[in-house]
C-alpha cells in the first residue's frame, strides 16, 4: 500500500485526540476545527469528559464523533465512580467511551472485577461503542494481552484498544499482533485501535498493515479498525500534499 492511499485510509480511521493534564476549551474548539480535513474528516475526537458539551456544539454538523475516557488512566475497580462517569458522559453527548481494563486487578488474578468492569461498561454503553483501554505495557506478555483480549471478547465490546498513552510503553506491534491474532481466532469480534506514541505515517502504517495482513480489508474501516494520536493527523495531511 503507497503512503498516500495509507494516510488517507488512516485519517478517516482516525480518533485525533487531547488529553493533555492541561487541556484547555480553546484546545478542545482548535481540535474539533482540524477533524473535518480537506481529504474527509476524522473517525471521532477523543477529549477529557468535561468538553463533551463544547465538542458536541462545535460538531454538530459534522460526522465525526464525539468520545471520551473513562477510568482514565489508572484502570481501577471503583465501580460506583464507574458507572457514574459513563452515564454522564453518554447522558452529555458522547458518541463512544475509551475505558480503561482494571489491568492491576487482572494481573494479580482477580478476574471478577475484570468481568464486572466489563459488564458495567457493556450494559451502560449499549448501543454506543465502547472500547477498552487494555494497557498492554502493563500486562507485558503476548500470553497475557491474548488472556485479557479473550476476557473482552466474551463481554462483546466495540473495540479492544492498546494504551492510554500515559505509560512509559504503548503501543508496539507485538501487543498488536497478540490482540490481532486473538480476535482472528475467537467466534465473537471486536474492533482494533492502536494509541500511543503513534505520531508518523510510518508509526500508523505498521498497524494499519498489521490488521489488514491478520483480520483482512473487512476491517479497514471506522467501524473496525483505529488509531488514536494527538499529532499523527499533521503528518498524515503532509504526505498526501507532497504525494500529488
Amino acid at each position: 500500500m503507497d503512503d498516500v492511499t495509507a494516510a488517507k485510509i488512516l485519517i478517516s480511521c482516525l480518533d485525533l485526540t487531547s488529553l493533555g493534564d492541561h487541556d484547555s476549551e480553546y484546545q478542545v474548539e482548535t481540535l474539533c476545527e482540524k477533524a473535518d480535513t480537506p481529504y474527509g474528516a476524522v473517525a471521532a475526537v477523543c477529549i477529557w469528559p468535561k468538553f463533551i458539551s463544547l465538542a458536541k456544539q462545535k460538531l454538530k454538523d459534522s460526522p465525526v464523533k464525539i468520545a471520551t475516557v473513562v477510568n482514565f488512566p489508572q484502570g481501577s475497580s471503583d465501580f460506583k465512580k464507574l458507572k457514574n462517569e459513563i452515564t454522564q458522559a453518554l447522558k452529555n453527548g458522547a458518541d463512544e467511551i475509551d475505558a480503561v481494563f482494571p489491568y492491576n486487578d487482572f494481573l494479580q488474578g482477580n478476574l471478577k472485577n475484570c468481568d464486572e468492569f466489563l459488564k458495567i461498561t457493556t450494559d451502560l454503553c449499549g448501543e454506543h461503542t465502547s472500547k477498552i483501554i487494555l494497557e498492554t505495557g502493563a500486562l507485558k506478555t503476548a500470553s497475557k494481552i491474548s488472556q485479557a483480549t479473550e476476557l473482552c471478547l466474551e463481554h462483546g465490546v466495540g473495540f479492544i484498544k492498546t494504551s492510554t498513552g500515559k505509560t512509559e510503553i504503548s503501543a508496539t506491534p507485538e501487543a498488536a499482533n497478540a490482540i490481532l491474532e486473538t480476535i482472528a481466532t475467537s467466534r465473537r469480534k471486536a474492533g482494533f485501535k492502536a494509541s500511543g506514541g503513534i505520531k508518523t505515517i510510518e508509526d500508523a502504517k505498521k498497524y494499519l498493515v498489521l490488521t489488514q495482513t491478520i483480520l483482512g480489508n473487512p476491517w479497514i474501516n471506522p467501524e473496525r479498525f483505529r488509531i488514536g494520536a494527538s499529532s499523527l493527523l499533521d503528518n498524515l495531511i503532509q504526505t498526501i500534499k507532497q504525494g500529488y
